[in-house]
């Protein structure tokens, strides 16, 4: 029977930590068609993203989501919104540097958002402040820093998704056996 767990900041931190080790031993060296192929137009018309544009987005994201966020709700609560995030910055950011660079820019960027997360001393009280997203409306803390580590997973697999489809042809009957090959994308 599948379950749920609360969150907790040791968890979270945990997946967290090992984002960048696993993005890096997957990605870095690969041939081009690996790293930077994406899968063609999403269902919304526009270019899906190669892993390249993953590890991008994520870059973005620890420099103006998570962390800035956090600082937001215990410094402002619902007083002040959310900045509204940029989910494709990447595109114009990445451009001249190579995957190498990038991974090395996300492992640096992690390392220092975690050590200022725990910097803060959280208290169980304080996952439960609230904050102002410009969409969603009121969230807690925890409900971000959880978002957080489930954000990363869900780029993991979307990256592992967007690998995948380019054997998708090459693995001729297999594919019925692969549901990685099966799946529609939800991640962008």
């Amino acid at each position: 029977m599948a379950t749920t767990t609360n969150f907790t900041l040791p968890d979270a931190i945990a997946l967290l930590t090992r984002t960048p080790a696993t993005l890096d031993a997957l990605l870095r060296g690969m041939p081009d068609l690996w790293a930077r192929t994406n899968e063609g137009r999403s269902k919304d018309g526009n270019e899906s993203w190669s892993a390249f544009d993953i590890v991008g987005h994520l870059i973005v994201g620890e420099r103006t989501d998570w962390m800035p966020r956090a600082r937001i709700i215990l410094e402002h609560g619902e007083a002040r919104a959310f900045d509204p995030f940029d989910r494709f910055a990447q595109v114009k950011e990445s451009q001249g540097k190579s995957l190498e660079q990038l991974l090395d820019q996300f492992a640096r960027l992690r390392k220092d958002n975690l050590a200022a997360l725990q910097s803060l001393n959280l208290q169980p009280e304080d996952f439960t402040r609230r904050g102002l997203h410009p969409e969603l409306g009121v969230v807690t803390l925890s409900q971000l820093l959880a978002t957080w580590a489930v954000h990363d997973l869900t780029h993991v697999h979307q990256l592992s998704r967007v690998m995948a489809h380019q054997y998708r042809d090459a693995v001729g009957p297999w594919s019925a056996y692969i549901g990685v090959l099966k799946c529609g994308g939800h991640s962008s």
